[in-house]
């Protein structure tokens, strides 16, 4: 066994480790949605909850009420700042509740919401979120129909917290999984990445750097519906590239699904803006949040024909095949790099950029 082979061996054992929170105390790492996440998700919540439905950890739960197939899913969100480049918070929950159904092959119905409000947020400020909220809901064709409010006091929240629930319904005969990758399928993003964590970054204001980018944020179901009405036998997995990006996106299928996703640096799509602010601050586009792209994995004898179908629609028109799965190192992603090496690409313990969504 050679010096790479020792190496990826020993990484396979570690990863196989039964996870263990070793903290004492929930640190920002935690909800970063990187290994700390991983492992606090699978040792606390998992240990506690564990069931059939549960146990994939995927976007969300496949329910059978009645002959009907429903997907229902759930989802927080404390973006810093509330009011962004490209949308706010209000958006952003609307959107990302509903692309976590679209994830799951399922046509987005009903969404609930719940507010945490510090006191002395301003109402203008919640009449904006709440105006935002419905105008994407109204785009997604989906309504909100149930919620709660809550008020805690100045200086224990930060202004607003959102929570959201959904309910939709899944018309084509799919099943998808981050399980379910196969030797020889296609990788595909749907569009150029790391846009919605960058223009979070700008707003803060902390860095003092210009660029013009907006977060991504949009809903994803019209263009998934499309891929599955057409192939939706051929559609493996189904993943949008939020908390942790593109990178925690093909760990956990290379993880799931006991294979090895080798990617190609010069076929993935990142906007040269992107590329610029990553570069100065030291950060891989390839972990940075999206909220308006997915990874998806297909039959590689049919990875041309999802790539013209994604395409064909505006949110999928500068989709791009970024790798392929093959049947070793089981549980690795690994990167072609542009020069012509090789590194592993690992699941980042926290995130740089802390409360994106």
């Amino acid at each position: 066994m050679n010096r790479e082979q020792q190496v990826l061996a020993r990484i396979e054992r570690i990863r196989r480790r039964k996870p263990v929170v070793r903290e004492e105390r929930i640190t920002l790492a935690h909800g970063a949605g990187g290994k700390a996440t991983h492992t606090l998700i699978e040792a606390v919540f998992l240990e506690a909850f564990r069931n059939p439905l549960l146990a994939p950890l995927d976007d969300g739960a496949l329910l059978r009420v009645g002959g009907e197939r429903l997907a229902f899913t759930t989802d927080s969100f404390v973006v810093s700042p509330l009011f962004f480049p490209g949308g706010d918070i209000g958006d952003l929950a609307v959107n990302g509740t509903v692309n976590d159904l679209a994830m799951c092959g399922a046509r987005p119905a009903h969404l609930s919401a719940g507010f945490v409000l510090e006191e002395g947020f301003p109402v203008a400020d919640l009449r904006r979120i709440t105006d935002s909220m419905a105008a994407a809901a109204a785009a997604a064709d989906v309504t909100i129909v149930t919620g709660d409010t809550k008020v805690v006091q100045r200086g224990k929240a930060d202004g607003c917290f959102i929570t959201t629930a959904g309910v939709g319904l899944v018309e084509q005969p799919v099943t998808l999984s981050a399980s379910h990758a196969r030797p020889g399928d296609a990788v595909i993003v749907s569009g150029p990445i790391g846009e919605h964590g960058a223009a979070i970054m700008l707003a803060r204001d902390d860095f003092g750097i210009e660029a013009p980018i907006a977060s991504d944020t949009a809903p994803l179901h019209a263009v998934v519906a499309e891929l599955l009405a057409v192939m939706p036998q051929h559609v493996r997995t189904l993943r949008d590239a939020t908390r942790g990006g593109v990178a925690t996106v093909v760990n956990e299928v290379a993880n799931a699904s006991e294979v090895a996703v080798v990617l190609r640096e010069d076929d993935i799509p990142v906007r040269p803006e992107v590329t610029g602010v990553c570069e100065l601050l030291g950060l891989d586009p390839l972990y940075v949040a999206c909220e308006g792209r997915f990874v998806t994995v297909v039959d590689g004898e049919q990875a041309g024909r999802a790539l013209e179908v994604l395409r064909s629609h505006p949110l999928g028109a500068e989709a791009a095949i970024i790798g392929t799965v093959a049947a070793a190192p089981a549980g690795l992603v690994l990167l072609r790099t542009s020069f012509g090496g090789t590194r592993v690409v690992d699941v980042l313990v926290g995130d740089p950029l802390p409360r994106i969504c």
